[in-house]
């Protein structure tokens, strides 16, 4: 097929070239100044041969959109702060107490809206590359004739930390998290921008 095989695809398309800890972001969202400061103090602490990984974690409530669903990979981290679960949820919407997930069934998952969630804000070491190698042929072999199926990260990432070839230590940002998931979440985007070229956090032309 033509379309990428999702997330997990993509960061082994960097295997060959990446040698040392390093980031994963989505580049159409806005993780703040914070957030990447956390990640890069962990990574730097971090050795290349490590099986030990990091993600950013956010509120749900604090991520979801006015004006539709969006995907959420939904986490269980345990007293020390690690990631023992990771739940990917495809139609989350917002509502009066909360949040709610729609299955492919029909059934409905409910959410306080409370829940940590991963938005692709990863640390990594090379270590993860045969890791996720042997995840993403054992997902063509199962989905492969799926074309619109995707090996989703935090999937595999849930796989490495419940069969126990790593941990993946939830960072805490005190940044917001915003992004454009539907035409209509452009007008708060830009005002959030905004707001902290005013307060001082960018210039007014980034690439001055």
């Amino acid at each position: 097929r033509e379309k990428p095989w999702g997330t997990t695809h993509a960061i082994l398309c960097a295997r060959d070239v990446v040698k040392t800890p390093f980031a994963v972001i989505n580049a159409d969202d806005f993780y703040g100044q914070n957030s990447y400061a956390v990640l890069a103090k962990k990574l730097q602490n971090t050795a290349p041969d490590a099986s030990h990984y990091c993600m950013v974690g956010f509120t749900l409530k604090n991520t979801l959109s006015d004006h539709g669903i969006v995907a959420r990979g939904v986490c269980r981290v345990n007293e020390r702060g690690f990631l023992t679960d990771i739940q990917e949820l495809l139609k989350v919407a917002k509502t009066a107490q909360g949040a709610q997930n729609t299955q492919e069934d029909g059934s409905v998952i409910t959410l306080t809206g409370n829940e940590p969630v991963s938005l692709n804000m990863w640390g990594f070491t090379p270590h993860i590359f045969p890791q996720l190698e042997v995840l993403f042929k054992d997902f063509l072999k199962h989905k492969g004739q799926e074309m619109k199926s995707e090996c989703y990260i935090p999937l595999s990432l849930g796989e490495i930390v419940r069969t126990g070839q790593g941990d993946c230590a939830v960072l805490r940002t005190t940044s917001s998290w915003f992004g454009v998931t539907y035409r209509e979440d452009k007008p708060i985007v830009q005002e959030n921008i905004r707001q902290l070229v005013n307060q001082g956090f960018y210039p007014v032309n980034l690439w001055a």
